[in-house]
């Protein structure tokens, strides 16, 4: 079943989740003020208050709000839907998430002349998550270097699961068939965007859209130690995987690729990446499955 917009100006909603960042979050928060289309509201749940500069917050054109909700991203996105009210699409994006000043005026153009997509992601074009981070010169200079498609050419493809730093949705398609975020992936949320979006699958298109784009900075601030997240990496593969959202052919995947591409990294230390550490997580979670008691929440407890 499609959920075709009404004709009505369209109400959009930004969502971001945000724990330990507060000056990142601000720099973010500036750059979607600079929006072609500014969002109608901004929904921001932290961890803790101090999370977020509230003054400056404040003082932007677009309202920002306070949205209280658990720790995780899965918990924090949920808070997010459950104060949304009624939009016509809600956007989450990463804290570290740099829009190019058209993501949201693109956004809404292509729910409004595709009635049958229903979620969409957007074309990353450098993603830190994958090195030491981007500073925010390296990626203002990424955006302003960006050839941007023309208007109407860009490409749309099919894929099976939305990136999480950015992510579009049609509201009324979540809220028909009663989609969350899986608080079973505690913290960061490993997969929690693959699982989500396997959720979707059947109630319309799910899409890469390349006039949607943006800078990842992978800021590495706030985010979970590298124990946990390795741990992350093969017990939420595992869950969503017995949970039927994943395959278990990507679900081995990832957790063989993450587990090799660890263990070849701790043999060159990257910094601020905790190859290490995610190899140690790695490790005891292997162990743990093969005891028959892998669970993605175990990492709350993993010091």
């Amino acid at each position: 079943m499609i959920d075709t917009p009404q004709t009505k100006p369209t109400i959009i909603v930004v969502g971001i989740a945000t724990t330990g960042r507060r000056e990142v979050l601000r720099e973010t928060l500036e750059q979607i003020e600079r929006q072609d289309r500014r969002p109608d509201r901004i929904l921001v749940c932290p961890v803790a208050d101090g999370d977020v500069d509230w003054d400056h917050a404040a003082r932007l054109a677009v309202p920002v709000e306070h949205v209280v909700g658990p720790q995780g991203s899965s918990a924090q996105r949920n808070a997010i839907f459950d104060a949304a009210g009624d939009p016509d699409l809600i956007v989450f994006f990463d804290d570290d998430f740099l829009p190019a000043d058209r993501f949201l005026a693109e956004t809404e153009r292509l729910f409004l002349q595709n009635p049958d997509i229903i979620a969409a992601t957007g074309h990353v074009l450098a993603d830190g998550i994958r090195g030491s981070g981007i500073n925010l010169p390296e990626a203002f200079s990424i955006l302003a270097s960006d050839t941007v498609p023309e208007e109407g050419k860009a490409p749309v493809a099919p894929i099976k699961n939305l990136y999480g730093c950015n992510m579009a949705f049609r509201f009324a398609t979540i809220m028909r068939i009663g989609a969350r975020f899986d608080e079973n992936l505690p913290l960061y949320g490993w997969h929690e965007d693959i699982d989500f979006s396997g959720q979707l699958a059947g109630e319309g298109r799910i899409v890469l859209a390349d006039a949607l784009r943006g800078v990842h900075r992978g800021v590495k601030r706030g985010r979970t130690s590298g124990l946990k997240l390795g741990y992350s990496q093969i017990a939420n593969s595992v869950y969503v995987a017995r949970k039927g959202t994943m395959g278990w052919p990507r679900a081995l995947r990832f957790a063989i690729g993450n587990t090799c591409a660890n263990l070849i990294g701790s043999m060159r230390p990257q910094g601020l990446v905790d190859r290490r550490g995610r190899l140690r997580g790695n490790l005891l979670a292997l162990k743990d499955l093969l005891l028959g008691k892998i669970d993605p929440k175990r990492i709350l407890s993993l010091r």
